[in-house]
């Protein structure tokens, strides 16, 4: 043998030596690859042919060789046998990743739609790739930004220069950016099917979030909508794996608490205890309502299977009324019509107060389901079903007069009901209270009957003060009168006493003259009945008595034969002469005074 190979080489270097210089690299069968280059090597020719569907030879069959051809300078690849394509590197840029289709390989199970990842240096090492079980078609694996040397032969490589042509769009080839506040929903789009009665697949460890695929599809990875999400940041996403819809974060304000409903994690386990029977409460990460709320603040959940209800801590005002609260749970209520024992219908307005609290929330929403169930399905028949009980039992007149009292009595009655649902009654008002038409008018009269009572009364109370204001003014205006006159009734006092005392002097005086006087009459009297009876026992009382008689008339000028006389039988005549002789009497009678005059 070495006898042989020494003519082969005397011969070769005879005829490099005969060769001119630029045909030198041609009988070599020399290839240089530059530093930004891949060498893509295609035999013509020589070896065995590949197998069916094979387009990578492994074993020098002719066809692409799976080896490429790194820089620098290569002997043996002569121009008759081979051909060298060769290719700029694989560049992928900062911020983009890179998609890759192998054009060999093994077929894709039937589970699945994309090939697995295996060891093949990021799909630079194509022998590798073919040997250790790669499968063709789209693949799992990604590029990140780098350089690669990539056997084009093998796999295609989609990025933002050639999307277009595969019928993707740049944006896809971006690194997928979750914005802050946001929340990355994730659907895979492959792995196996989701379990049945599940909305989403369980939450895998050890992909890095979604980043590497093959280790979820590994971990037991499922298509479809995932529990798991992606929070704020950058992440390398194959498009072909994973779809990303951003959403925000749940906010729960100040004043509320949520709470979750999940429908989807653990085996549904009931933490609420043996005395809370209408509903059920789990741990957090278990189907169910959460035992515990989510306090005020950003909260990434994954609203797509969790469902959460806010739940307001501060106190709400429900109106039976024509006015709607802002929080609008009340929307739907409307005045409470009731009916009263004489027959008559009226309807009233009413304000309910209520709380709900933080440690109650999850208790309420498990029993109603909402606030708003709460309100339509609870609130709603008790309040309106105990002011129709409660109007049932008197008259319309009496339930307005006993309107405070009704108050207390429906707060109470309220307070006992909503206890049992685990939320706190704070108050119940009574508003307006329409009764009918007629029966307001008399209420109204008597109102304003006794308001003119009122009135009445006031008016007479300010008349008095002001009389009594007058009084005292002029009580003051007379005052030094006042002082004037007690001191006048002081003097007329002392004049008083000195008149009292003169005339007492005067009456003393008065009473001793009038005992002699009396003394002296008594004496007089005395002698004068001594002459009487004296006279009558001379000459008996007839006589003297006549005697008397006549002494008085002779003292007295007393008439005993009258001026005019009046006789005859007739008595008109004699009255006639009677009136006449008067008549002249009286003329002669005043002629005489004249004179006299």
């Amino acid at each position: 043998m070495l006898f042989e190979l020494v003519p082969v080489k005397i011969g070769l270097g005879l005829l490099i030596s005969l060769c001119p210089i630029p045909l030198i690299p041609l009988v070599l069968g020399a290839v240089l690859i530059r530093e930004r280059q891949v060498g893509i090597v295609i035999k013509k020719f020589g070896g065995r042919g590949l197998a069916p569907a094979r387009l990578i030879a492994l074993s020098g069959e002719s066809g692409y060789q799976a080896d490429t051809l790194a820089p620098g300078l290569h002997f043996g690849y002569f121009r008759w046998q081979y051909r060298i394509l060769k290719v700029p590197v694989t560049v992928v840029p900062q911020g983009e990743i890179a998609l890759v289709v192998a054009a060999d390989g093994a077929p894709v199970p039937a589970d699945r739609i994309l090939g697995r990842v295996v060891d093949c240096d990021n799909f630079q090492d194509a022998r590798k790739f073919l040997a250790n079980g790669g499968e063709k078609g789209r693949q799992l694996g990604i590029l990140t930004a780098g350089t690669y040397r990539i056997n084009l032969a093998l796999f295609a490589v989609i990025n933002s220069a050639n999307a277009s042509e595969h019928e993707m769009g740049m944006a896809q080839l971006r690194l997928h950016r979750v914005e802050p506040d946001m929340v990355g929903i994730v659907t895979a789009l492959d792995g196996r099917p989701i379990e049945a009665g599940e909305i989403a697949g369980p939450v895998i460890a050890g992909h890095a979030n979604f980043q590497n695929a093959q280790a979820f599809l590994n971990g037991g990875g499922r298509r479809g909508l995932q529990e798991q999400v992606l929070l704020s940041g950058t992440w390398n996403l194959n498009p072909w794996f994973v779809q990303v819809k951003q959403v925000p974060m749940v906010q729960i304000p100040i004043g509320y608490v949520g709470v979750v409903i999940s429908y989807v994690g653990q085996a549904h386990v009931d933490v609420s205890g043996v005395e809370f029977k209408h509903g059920d409460l789990v741990e957090l990460g278990h189907k169910g309502v959460w035992v515990s709320p989510l306090y005020p603040g950003k909260h990434p959940l994954n609203t797509s299977i969790m469902k959460v209800e806010l739940v307001p801590t501060t106190n709400i005002v429900l109106n039976w009324a024509t006015r709607t609260e802002a929080h609008h749970y009340d929307e739907k209520l409307s005045s409470i019509t009731v009916r009263s024992k004489d027959g008559f219908g009226f309807s009233l307005d009413v304000s309910q107060i209520i709380h709900v609290g933080a440690l109650d929330a999850p208790k309420v929403i498990s029993r109603v389901g909402s606030m708003q169930n709460l309100v339509d399905h609870v609130l709603q028949p008790i309040v309106g079903n105990y002011f129709r009980n409660s109007a049932q039992g008197c008259t319309v007149l009496d339930f307005l007069s006993a309107r405070s009292q009704r108050q207390t009595e429906a707060a109470q009655h309220i307070r006992e009901a909503l206890a049992a649902y685990d939320v706190q009654a704070i108050d119940t008002l009574i508003g307006d209270i329409n009764p009918p038409a007629q029966l307001m008018q008399t209420q109204t009269d008597r109102k304003i009957a006794e308001e003119q009572r009122k009135t009445y009364e006031t008016q007479e109370a300010a008349q008095k003060q002001r009389q009594q204001l007058v009084r005292q003014t002029s009580l003051a205006d007379i005052q030094h009168q006042v002082v004037g006159a007690e001191q006048g009734v002081t003097i007329a006092e002392l004049q008083a006493n000195a008149q009292v005392k003169q005339a007492t002097g005067d009456a003393e005086g008065t009473r001793l003259r009038a005992h002699g006087e009396a003394e002296a009459i008594r004496a007089t009297g005395t002698a004068k009945a001594e002459a009487y009876r004296a006279g009558v026992e001379s000459l008996g009382s007839q006589a003297y008595t006549m005697m008397q008689l006549m002494q008085i008339v002779g003292d007295r000028n007393v008439r005993i034969v009258p001026d005019v006389v009046v006789s005859g039988s007739n008595a008109s005549p004699g009255l006639g002469d009677g009136l006449l002789g008067i008549l002249v009497r009286s003329l002669s009678n005043g002629r005489q005074e004249q004179k006299a005059t």
